[in-house]
């Protein structure tokens, strides 16, 4: 059964990452569209906001693997 909990909680984790990453792409994308003149500082707030959205990701894989080995 805990298991089965953190298997769910990765893999919430995972798709919440997904889904994050995703509207950050595509709203830098529309940013770009709309002033290609600023395409390299979009691009930089756009690869730190997803290097942060998967710091998060990441830490709640572990947190939910760590669950799994404690039994609790």
């Amino acid at each position: 059964m805990v298991g089965s909990i953190a298997a769910l909680g990765a893999g919430l984790a995972a798709i919440g990452a997904g889904i994050g990453i995703g509207q950050i792409g595509g709203h830098a994308l529309d940013a770009i569209a709309r002033q290609p003149e600023e395409i390299s500082k979009i691009q930089t707030n756009m690869l730190i906001a997803a290097a942060l959205v998967e710091g998060v990701a990441l830490f709640a894989v572990v947190v939910s693997f760590l669950g799994l080995n404690s039994g609790v």
